[in-house]
């Protein structure tokens, strides 16, 4: 496989490319600082990606953060920016627009399952997240796009976000209410992230999932939310 890094941060994304680089080839990885919320970067970014490797097969949308604070921006980063690089991936990949196929991933979280009261526009930003993915997978499927388009929904992850839960200007209004966080956290219990990594693979190589929400969680590992069978179905064209 040959991987793509984007991320605003370049000290970041130049760790994550070295950590890539000590176990793969150093041609196989590309770091492309972006900022997923500004459109002309991220569009600029997939251009990028397709002249350095030539294709494009995969595309995660893992942009998120926690900020209760400046919810505008935390709309911006964890759904707009999901949408955008979604509609690039299609873009880039579907059939009958020059591309072979391929697979979307999009990043949402347990919150986008059930309410969280002392983030709510987190949640808010989750379940939208889960809403797009399901929806636009079955326009793909009804429009022979020939891409496949998913959700993961980790429980919480050992990674910089949770740090997020002890600083006011993240939490804002709700930062009283970190202990009440951290106690579900203990409850749940917290991840590591190589189990979020085998859940993506799962996806990526089994070609009968789309439009399906992935859980992992700490307790039951990878399992799959179940919906109601819709009272139609789509015909395609």
């Amino acid at each position: 496989a040959q991987v793509a890094l984007l991320d605003r941060n370049p000290e970041a994304g130049r760790e994550s490319k070295a950590a890539l680089d000590g176990q793969f080839e150093a041609q196989r990885t590309v770091f492309i600082q972006c900022d997923v919320t500004d459109q002309e970067q991220l569009k600029g970014a997939f251009e990028k990606v397709i002249e350095h490797f030539g294709r494009l097969d995969i595309v995660v949308n893992n942009a998120g953060v926690n900020n209760e604070k400046d919810w505008e921006s935390t709309i911006q980063i964890n759904l707009t920016s999901v949408i955008r690089g979604t509609y690039l991936g299609l873009e880039y990949m579907r059939k009958g627009n020059g591309g072979d196929g391929g697979v979307i991933i999009n990043i949402s979280s347990l919150a986008g399952l059930m309410p969280a009261a002392f983030q709510p526009v987190y949640c808010a930003t989750k379940h939208g997240v889960i809403g797009f993915t399901r929806s636009i997978a079955l326009a793909a499927s009804m429009e022979n796009y020939g891409v496949r388009l998913n959700t993961i929904c980790p429980g919480f992850v050992n990674t910089p976000i949770l740090q997020s839960i002890d600083k006011e200007e993240n939490m804002g209004q709700y930062y009283s209410y970190k202990d009440e966080i951290k106690n579900m956290m203990q409850f749940y219990g917290v991840m590591d992230p190589p189990l979020i990594a085998e859940g993506l693979i799962t996806i990526i190589e089994d070609d009968t999932l789309n439009g399906e929400v992935m859980k992992i969680t700490a307790s039951q590992g990878i399992h799959f939310q179940q919906y109601n069978q819709l009272p139609f179905s789509p015909s395609k064209r």
